[in-house]
């Protein structure tokens, strides 16, 4: 069971995924058991090309959260620099 080179993509994916759990806007506590029961639905597959069918949705699913965090920085720090820009009336 150890000699399977894709479980070390999978570990390293699970552990990725509940490292970018910990930032979740729902929190962390919400985040985790979802992705378990993620992992666990598909603990069975045994085909190497649905596990990298697999792997690659997982990574695509960690682009989106890294774009996700980054959208949240983006509006934190507009706000905190330019708050005024909500408060302005459009012109005319």
């Amino acid at each position: 069971m150890g000699s399977n080179p894709l479980r070390h993509k999978v570990i390293d994916l699970y552990k990725t995924l509940l490292y970018l759990g910990q930032d979740y806007p729902a929190g962390g506590d919400y985040f985790r058991p979802k992705l378990k029961a993620a992992f666990m639905k598909n603990k069975d597959v045994t085909d190497p090309n649905e596990i990298e069918m697999l792997l690659a949705r997982g990574q695509y699913v960690v682009k989106e959260l890294e774009a996700l965090y980054m959208l949240k920085k983006y509006r934190t720090l507009k706000r905190r620099y330019y708050p005024e820009e909500s408060k302005m009336k459009p012109p005319g």
